[in-house]
């Protein structure tokens, strides 16, 4: 099985992954890793991938053309490398020869398909919750990608491009992706949260808050790959975009974890219970004083 890590820390995945049982793994061919660096595809000078979310908000939020241009680094890789194996088995075959193609832990070259969608996978708090059988599904995959969040997160719009699972281990909020992709590794392709809380405003604002995931975010440029942002981040109208906002978040939440907006209603039920007895017990007071 074959890693690939898209990251903003490099150094944080071969650090960890390279280590007990995972590290004789990857010693023995068993399973390959590679941490690329987001970083080596920003168009800046000083490798900057972040800008600040339209609509406002603390913190800042990952572009989508560093991520894109890594992505696709990966994929012409990988399809290159499909295809001189296929070229190698040709080869084989015309010797005669009963020979598997094995170059860097590759499947039969006739077994996969060029034009085969790469699995990726986003670590973030808003996926579904990891388990067994997916860490069994995921381990069928001859590669994987584990695409790494920061900051506020990953422009909505390249996450729409080329994400094509989300996944989390838990109701909670991470530093980055770099701990979950780690855990891929040691727990059968454990995944999990890949978010950051840069100050204690945006922290206020994670996912899970109220019960509630995160609302989609976008930054610069206003047009990606022919998506835009929707026009009411661009507005400046403050309460439009709460609105928007708190809208979105409460779709997101019923498309992906329908259990959280359960658990807000419990606490709603909770809260009204709680209020009851405090209106019932102030009137009661009243009532004896009287």
């Amino acid at each position: 099985m074959n890693y690939h890590v898209l990251t903003l820390f490099p150094e944080m995945i071969e650090n960890g992954m390279n280590t007990s049982i995972t590290g004789r793994a990857i010693t023995k061919g068993l399973l390959s890793l590679e941490a690329i660096n987001i970083r080596d595809f920003a168009f800046n000078k000083h490798q900057s991938v972040d800008d600040y979310p339209y609509g406002g908000g603390a913190g800042m939020l990952m572009q989508a053309e560093p991520v894109y241009l890594a992505y696709k680094d990966i994929e012409e890789r990988i399809q290159k490398r499909i295809q001189n194996a296929k070229m190698q088995n040709a080869e084989t075959e015309e010797q005669d020869a009963e020979v598997k193609v094995q170059n860097a832990g590759i499947q039969d070259a006739e077994t996969v398909s060029p034009d085969k969608k790469l699995r990726v996978v986003y670590l973030s708090p808003q996926g579904k919750t990891f388990d067994q059988k997916m860490a069994e599904e995921l381990a069928e995959e001859e590669d994987l990608v584990l695409l790494c969040g920061h900051y506020e997160g990953i422009d909505e719009r390249v996450l729409e491009e080329i994400v094509t699972d989300y996944v989390s281990i838990g109701d909670y909020v991470l530093t980055g992706g770099e701990l979950p992709a780690n855990g891929h590794g040691r727990y059968d392709l454990k995944a999990c949260a890949g978010r950051t809380a840069p100050n204690d405003v945006s922290a206020e604002f994670e996912s899970f808050q109220d019960n509630l995931l995160e609302y989609p975010q976008y930054s610069r440029p206003e047009e990606w790959h022919g998506k835009k942002v929707p026009p009411v981040l661009l507005s400046g109208h403050h309460a439009n975009i709460e609105k928007w906002r708190r809208e979105q978040s409460i779709l997101r939440t019923y498309e992906r974890r329908p259990d959280l907006l359960e658990k807000r209603l419990v606490n709603v039920e909770r809260k009204k219970s709680g209020w009851k007895r405090r209106l019932r017990k102030k009137q009661f007071t009243k009532s004896r004083k009287m």
